[in-house]
């Protein structure tokens, strides 16, 4: 029997022993020197193994070399250490081989049963896959000669069987000491399952994972960079997202496509006219003509808008509002202004004023009404700027200057002056006293002098108005007037005489009585008063001579003084000579005009200058113009016939003491009374 029987027929569980024994021992002493050497290096580890199964091609493995050789130099050190070691290996086989052999020999006599099993067992071993680790040095050539190798070695699966059971055979030699220097180890076949469990995952450095991560960083940043800077490019002349101009969605438009979309909007334009009293008509843009002009004023928002700053498009709405540029014909458009219902000469109706009417007791203002009369040139400019602005609809009744309007408006100051006056005129209330008689004036009175229409608008005729306050002062004065009337007197020789008083007595004056009553009812004044006279008597009634007065009786040249009733003076007189006319005393009621001590009484003047006559008196008391009570020393005797051969130029001649008494006791206010 050879060798390599007697090593096959061997005890199969002595020699599992041995293998599981090496194998513990290897992958003990492997994890403390490699891991702990000083060139130890996973990648290269990694790598190394990795391309053990694809190193076959010949021209692979000499540029392999070269580039070991130019970086390694020290490899030819470890190529001789590699052969010292290899002859030291061969010699520990040797020894192995022979001790195998001799328990082979012992072993001949065991039971065949033994055998067989020892042949059934060689068997898988040689349907086992081979695997062959040996740990080399990263810089080491020799690594990669023993990749070629065993690369060599499976490209070439018909070699004799024999020289290959022989070395996996083998037990592994007995650890050596620990060096930092790789040896060369070999393993013994086993299968797949047992390969993937003893395999243990080696860890990568961490720095690794942090260039990585820095790399997909930067290659992130970038990508995004230029996919920002190709997003702005885009909209360097596009609108932002979310960008709206009149209303239109211009986002990611161009301004001639934005343009576009507003010159579409404007050709379905029309307007709606809405006029008074009238049904709404509608103007539509192909009947005058109208179409968008561009005016660049999209182009220069466009040019205001920043590119890189696209993504605010995402996160804002932008609205903007341009003037559409539009054109149309206006010679057209007054053409449809005419043709409109609300300009038809049968629809035109005159606006009216506002008035002033009197409803019941009170003056209001009756406001006025618009109308419908059309200004058509005011329409067509109010049309032209509405369609130049693109408006939809226009109201031409809420149109300034469209319609005409009234002349007057309830809010017209001169309107509202003359409602407040005439319903003073309705407040106003004067009553006026006469003695005991009164007489009242209110606006009962006052709104029958006023002028009404048809409408009962107030129609102010102020002449008339004031004629009718004239003609009211005019009765009062005529009713309760004493002036130039006749009298009956009762004479103190028990005579009733009729005496005509031109110069005493009650008389208003009408023009200022006139003048004060239209002041009060132009302030609605309510009062009660006597009127405004120019003369006054001493009492009201029929004998307004009172009970205090001066009765001169030129028939017995004799006067009385009365005072409250009782004569408090009297004395002989002499009166105007009789036989002549323009010498005798008239009758009559006069009042006293002043009094004076002394005086010179003088007679007409002649045409030479000089008077009729000049007469010195110490007591002078005028009362009808140049007639007067004044002392007449001259006179031979008083009363009696003297006046009717030897009386005065007209005045009442009395004695010296007499004058003296009447100058001190007579009133201006007194009546005088002078008959016949």
């Amino acid at each position: 029997m050879s060798k390599d029987n007697k090593h096959t027929q061997g005890s199969p569980g002595d020699f599992e022993d041995k293998i599981d024994s090496a194998m513990a021992g290897l992958e003990a002493d492997l994890d403390e020197e490699f891991h702990g050497a000083d060139f130890y290096d996973e990648d290269d580890q990694e790598s190394d193994f990795d391309s053990w199964e694809g190193e076959d091609d010949s021209d692979a493995e000499e540029l392999a070399e070269q580039d070991s050789e130019e970086e390694y130099p020290e490899e030819e050190e470890y190529d001789q250490d590699e052969a010292e070691l290899s002859t030291e290996e061969e010699d520990f086989w040797d020894e192995e081989e022979t001790e195998s052999e001799e328990e082979n020999s012992e072993e001949e006599d065991s039971e065949s049963e033994d055998s067989e099993d020892a042949e059934s067992a060689d068997e898988p071993e040689t349907s086992e896959k081979e695997l062959q680790v040996e740990i080399i040095p990263p810089h080491s050539n020799k690594g990669r000669k023993h990749r070629r190798k065993d690369s060599a070695g499976a490209a070439a699966p018909n070699q004799p069987e024999k020289q290959t059971s022989k070395k996996s055979a083998r037990p592994s030699p007995k650890p050596a000491a620990r060096s930092a220097r790789p040896t060369k180890i070999s393993y013994v076949p086993i299968t797949d399952e047992e390969l993937d469990e003893k395999i243990i995952p080696v860890p990568r450095k961490k720095h690794k994972g942090i260039k990585v991560t820095g790399i997909v960083a930067a290659i992130l940043a970038v990508t995004a960079g230029c996919a920002y800077g190709a997003v702005s490019y885009y909209y360097a002349d596009r609108f932002f997202e979310g960008t709206y101009i009149n209303g239109i969605n211009c986002s990611n438009k161009t301004a001639y496509e934005t343009e576009q979309l507003i010159a579409g909007n404007v050709e379905d334009y029309s307007i709606e006219v809405t006029a008074r009293n009238q049904e709404p008509q509608t103007i539509s843009g192909n009947q005058i003509n109208y179409r968008y002009v561009s005016d660049g004023e999209v182009l220069d928002l466009l040019k205001q808008q920043k590119p890189y700053e696209w993504v605010k498009g995402f996160m804002e709405t932008r609205s903007y509002t341009t003037q559409e540029n539009v054109t149309f014909d206006k010679s057209l458009l007054q053409s449809e202004v005419k043709e409109l219902k609300c300009a038809q000469a049968e629809n035109q109706v005159e606006p009216e004023n506002a008035y002033v009417a009197l409803e019941g007791s009170e003056f209001t203002i009756v406001p006025e009404t618009e109308g419908s009369k059309l200004k058509v040139k005011e329409a067509y400019k109010a049309l032209d700027t509405a369609i130049s602005g693109s408006q939809t609809s226009i109201d031409l009744g809420n149109t300034p200057d469209v319609y005409a309007v009234a002349a007057v408006t309830s809010d017209d100051p001169t309107l509202q002056a003359t409602r407040d006056a005439y319903n003073n005129y309705t407040k106003a209330s004067i009553t006026y006293t006469f003695g005991e008689q009164t007489v009242t004036l209110d606006g009962s009175t006052l709104k029958e002098w006023l002028q009404f229409d048809d409408k009962g608008q107030l129609v102010q005729d102020d002449a008339s108005f004031t004629q009718h306050i004239k003609d009211f002062v005019a009765q009062l004065a005529s009713e309760h007037d004493t002036v130039g009337t006749t009298r009956s007197f009762n004479t103190t020789s028990g005579r009733t005489v009729s005496v005509y008083g031109s110069a005493y007595g009650w008389k208003i004056d009408q023009d200022a009585e006139a003048a004060q009553l239209t002041e009060e009812i132009r302030t609605g004044t309510q009062t009660t008063r006597e009127p405004v006279y120019s003369m006054r008597a001493n009492s009201y009634g029929y004998n307004d001579i009172g009970s205090t007065y001066i009765e001169v009786d030129l028939s017995s040249q004799h006067m009385y003084y009365y005072q409250n009733g009782s004569i408090i003076f009297d004395s002989d007189i002499v009166s105007g000579d009789i036989r002549y006319d323009d010498r005798a005393t008239p009758p009559g009621i006069f009042t006293l005009y002043y009094k004076k001590s002394p005086d010179v009484l003088r007679g007409e003047k002649k045409p030479d200058g000089t008077y009729e006559y000049e007469t010195q008196v110490t007591y002078w008391m005028p009362f009808n113009g140049g007639i007067g009570f004044h002392d007449a020393t001259w006179q031979a005797y008083f009363g009696g016939d003297r006046y009717t051969y030897a009386g005065s130029h007209g005045c009442i001649n009395m004695p010296l003491d007499a004058a003296a008494t009447l100058y001190s006791i007579i009133d201006t206010n007194v009546p005088i009374v002078c008959f016949y």
